[in-house]
């Protein structure tokens, strides 16, 4: 038992880490606010969306975002910088999983990167009928 358990372990974490998923994109003064940061509500909707590819890379199956745990603003990001969304499957579990976004901003003109935001998403795998299902069936 311990053997299958063991290569299921390790079938999940090749999983995890082929899903990983790395996004950047560039800042222009039309996606800021007031501040010349970029919206809050743009970069959420751009965690979404980097989470819910994660989440597809890792089960191939169609998923819905459930919720969003805590997300850290601690840096923020200029009009003029790059950004960097990274995606990985933090958790999974029988029918959802967690994928963690971290994003990243660095200068277009200068080395160097600081974490700016990181936040944890939930997502739930289900069928044609909008049914809760197995996100992992096929590698028991």
């Amino acid at each position: 038992m311990e053997e299958k358990t063991t290569s299921r372990e390790l079938r999940i974490q090749k999983k995890i880490i082929d899903s990983e998923t790395h996004v950047f994109r560039s800042v222009f003064p039309g996606q800021t606010n007031h501040h010349n940061t970029m919206f809050g509500g743009a970069v959420l909707y751009l965690m979404d969306e980097i989470a819910f590819m994660t989440a597809t890379r890792f089960c191939r199956k169609p998923l819905v975002t459930v919720s969003s745990d805590k997300i850290d603003f601690t840096q923020p990001i200029p009009a003029g910088t790059l950004v960097e969304f990274i995606g990985k499957v933090s958790r999974v579990g029988r029918t959802s999983l967690d994928v963690q976004v971290e994003v990243f901003v660095e200068s277009m003109y200068r080395d160097g990167r600081e974490k700016a935001i990181t936040g944890t998403f939930t997502l739930v795998a289900i069928n044609e009928n909008k049914r809760p299902v197995p996100v992992l069936e096929d590698i028991e």
